[in-house]
């Protein structure tokens, strides 16, 4: 028999602690939501509280017990602010998600009380990044609106999430204050300056397995229309049968077929530049070229040490060039990246490797020699404080040196001169 209850008891007896430990993690969340509340001003003034309460408890100073007292009740105000909901419609709207570095971003902030009930002055809270915005909206009656327009200075490449809008409510000395959050966060894509520029297109190679380009060519593969016979005209591109029915010499035309695997390197090496400021020129130039590619319809991949940044469109270069960091120096230099490169991309018709001023001719070499076999070498060096570009040739590689972004333009066109 004393077998027969022992397991019933010992059932009871695991149900009380799954009772116990669900009601402790209630007790736990609402003591952290308390805690939440109380600002720094809060605990200082419960520590004096407890602490003149026990002193005068302790050696009979009546002074210090009226003190506890008096801050008692101080706090006890302060939470009475703390009573109540303020139940804001928030409407958080950037202008633009998208701005260049050094740009400002605008955007709006919309409350509206939909309740039937006025709504007292309250606070709102606006994160922007590691700072935030306060608005202090005024006494709303019910369907009634309230428009609160805002900047944002953009002085660094990045990601800046805005967002989410807090209503604040609290009591005027600071003591407590909960906040309850409304809306989404919103992510302020900040990119890095570029540089429009025009000439001759990089990174063609014609290619039996290449694709129609926009280009006319009277030598290639991709048939395009019939001509007259001009003079100087290959004999072997007569088209016989439409001469002969019309009595005149036609020769066919083509479209140029191109391979355009069009594959930048950028190093995000910390050892390979010496100021923040190259390593920002190094993005922009890398942007600024990968911009002019994917405008001539090439296939572009950007790489740098550790992944492969999305490149389908300009917008989704720009986008992953904000969130590019610098990387430790386990993760290699230019030519470690040059091999990566060459392995995962070997069909590329042109590479260009972006690096910084403290890279070394012997490093720049192999990375040059590593590209991948038939492909086009560019190499992009960006040096803080060179007034002009130069030009100079490591083994098959083309290699530029810029102090600015705007002397790319001009570096480009001496390569393609």
């Amino acid at each position: 028999m004393a077998q027969a209850t022992a397991a019933p008891v010992g059932e009871q007896q695991a149900g009380w602690r799954d009772v116990a430990a669900l009601l402790g993690a209630r007790a736990l969340r609402r003591l952290q939501l308390i805690a939440s509340a109380v600002r720094p001003l809060g605990w200082t003034l419960i520590g004096l509280t407890v602490l003149f309460w026990a002193v005068g408890a302790v050696w009979g100073w009546r002074e210090l017990i009226v003190a506890a007292w008096m801050l008692g009740i101080v706090l006890l105000i302060c939470a009475v602010f703390l009573i109540g909901r303020t139940t804001y419609d928030v409407t958080l709207d950037l202008a633009r998600t998208r701005v260049v570095v050094g740009e400002r971003a605008i955007g709006a902030l919309t409350l509206a009380n939909r309740s039937t009930r006025a709504i007292l002055p309250s606070r709102v809270v606006l994160p922007v990044g590691t700072g935030r915005g306060d608005f202090s909206i005024q006494r709303l009656a019910a369907g009634e609106e309230a428009e609160e327009l805002f900047t944002i200075p953009t002085q660094r490449r990045g990601v800046v999430q805005v967002g989410p809008v807090s209503i604040v409510r609290g009591d005027p000395l600071g003591v407590f204050e909960r906040a309850h959050r409304r809306d989404e966060p919103v992510d302020l894509y900040v990119h890095p300056k570029t540089v429009l520029f025009g000439g001759q297109s990089l990174g063609f190679l014609r290619d039996l397995e290449g694709l129609p380009a926009a280009d006319l060519s009277r030598d290639d593969v991709s048939f395009h229309a019939l001509l007259e016979y001009q003079p100087g005209d290959d004999l072997r591109h007569v088209h016989w049968r439409s001469t002969a029915r019309t009595g005149v010499m036609m020769v066919r035309q083509f479209e140029e077929t191109r391979r355009s695997h069009f594959v930048i390197g950028l190093s995000r090496s910390r050892a390979d530049y010496r100021t923040d400021d190259e390593f920002e020129l190094a993005i922009s130039a890398a942007g600024s070229i990968g911009l002019r590619a994917l405008r001539d319809s090439q296939r572009v991949d950007v790489r740098v040490q550790g992944r492969e940044l999305p490149a389908s469109t300009g917008k989704r270069l720009l986008d992953s060039l904000a969130l590019v960091e610098q990387s430790k120096p386990r993760e290699g230099g230019i030519a470690d990246l040059a091999g990566v490169l060459a392995a995962t991309m070997p069909l590329a018709s042109i590479v260009v490797l972006v690096c910084g001023s403290s890279v070394r001719a012997e490093d720049l070499r192999q990375a040059c020699a590593r590209m991948p076999f038939g492909a086009r070498a560019l190499a992009v060096v960006v040096e803080s404080g060179r007034e002009q570009p130069a030009l100079r040739r490591i083994g098959e590689a083309d290699v530029v040196t810029i102090g600015a972004l705007d002397q790319l333009p001009l570096a480009l066109q001496k390569v393609l001169a």
